[in-house]
């Protein structure tokens, strides 16, 4: 951990000094092809950054920390506090607790980073959102002249959305990942804590392809999906949609409504169309096509799911399974009877809502819609044929 310019490495103490005696003195470092070899026996080294904002070019680096795991054990860690020569804005300081007397006597990224990269030197290095990580890092590399000698980085949230169902998984944040595994570390915001906590998410992750054949370095690659750069070209369709919730529509060459879906931040979730890490096959295929996203803005999920049902029903788009298979699905209808109630049904009528996939939360919405619109509930009868009294 940093103190007065110092960090833990592996086991001992060493200062930034004595580590960059190391870079320069010592052995040039391993290769790193690592195709072939066992991810058992593949020394990774899982980073985490804090900074002042989200550009690589405009921000500047306020903490690193680092994990160094193989074989399912921690071999070394990496930490300390990081002089940006700047302000940190008020929002990133109520975010991280780091503030600018923390940092005022912390080393500069000049010196940090030669002995982060010889500590990580000849692994792989893993990251949760490896872009954002990885940008910081190779653009401060490139700004000192240094070599950045890993070739290779592997991203949890690519890994998450490709082996964890989206039910399970609805975000792929890392908070919601360490409930979802119910890690030991949580995270906090602070670059050691986080990394630690990425380290446990990255091996529940493995444990869950482990009976898929993923056994090396090469197969999990081969594993995960691959950004095509004609999706990437194309991530200037999110530039105008908000950081809010509500409905996306991508439209195609004809104007056309291609697919149809809802998110609690439209921008994150448009934007996660590009990187080609959807698994579906037919959702490259759709933005290939997609000439433009347009978007609705909600006050809240409930209402952002009542535009889409509406949406489906009115366009039908190609690429949504719940307007191409809608018997399928379960709709929420209104009964033909003396009093009225809401029930869930696979048939739908001219004024059903629908179709939704889960018959549980077709039940939820409709006893929602029944409480604030104050329709029965319940469905007994008198023996004359009548209903019992119940409370609207």
């Amino acid at each position: 951990m940093m103190q007065s310019g110092r960090h833990a490495v592996d086991s001992g103490q060493l200062t930034f000094g004595d580590l960059a005696d190391e870079l320069n003195n010592g052995p040039a470092g391993l290769a790193n092809d690592f195709s072939d070899r066992a991810l058992f026996d593949t020394t990774l080294v899982v980073v985490d950054l804090e900074t002042t904002g989200s550009s690589p070019d405009g921000d500047r680096i306020t903490e690193i920390g680092a994990v160094k795991i193989r074989g399912g054990e921690v071999l070394g860690e990496f930490a300390t506090l990081v002089d940006p020569e700047r302000s940190i804005p008020p929002q990133i300081v109520t975010l991280t607790g780091i503030t600018h007397a923390m940092v005022s006597a912390a080393p500069r990224i000049g010196e940090v980073l030669p002995a982060f990269i010889e500590f990580a030197r000849g692994s792989i290095l893993v990251a949760h959102n490896a872009r954002f990580d990885m940008g910081f890092l190779r653009r401060n590399a490139l700004r000192l002249h240094l070599e950045w000698p890993f070739s290779l980085t592997l991203c949890t949230v690519t890994m998450a959305r490709r082996i964890l169902h989206r039910d399970e998984a609805p975000t792929v944040r890392l908070s919601a990942l360490a409930d979802l595994f119910d890690v030991s570390v949580r995270p906090t915001h602070r670059a050691l804590d986080d990394a630690r906590a990425t380290v446990e998410v990255f091996h529940h992750l493995l444990e869950r392809v482990g009976n898929q054949g993923v056994y090396s370095v090469r197969d999990l690659t081969d594993y995960l999906p691959r950004t095509d750069p004609r999706l990437r070209a194309k991530r200037h369709l999110a530039d105008r949609v908000p950081a809010r919730p509500g409905v996306y529509l991508f439209r195609g060459p004809s104007d056309e409504v291609l697919y149809v879906g809802t998110a609690v931040d439209l921008r994150r979730r448009v934007r996660s169309y590009f990187t080609g890490n959807d698994p579906r096959r037919r959702m490259g295929e759709m933005v290939m096509l997609a000439q433009r996203v347009d978007h609705v803005e909600c006050s809240h999920g409930l209402e952002a799911a009542v535009r889409e049902l509406r949406l489906l029903a009115a366009h039908a788009p190609a690429y949504n399974r719940k307007s191409t298979q809608p018997h399928r699905g379960w709709w929420i209808v209104v009964t033909a009877e003396r009093f009225p109630r809401l029930k869930v049904s696979r048939t739908p009528t001219d004024e059903a809502i629908g179709p939704i996939g889960n018959r549980t939360t077709a039940a939820t919405i409709a006893d929602v819609i029944s409480a604030a619109a104050g329709l029965r509930t319940c469905t007994g009868r008198t023996r004359s044929g009548g209903y019992h009294w119940c409370r609207l």
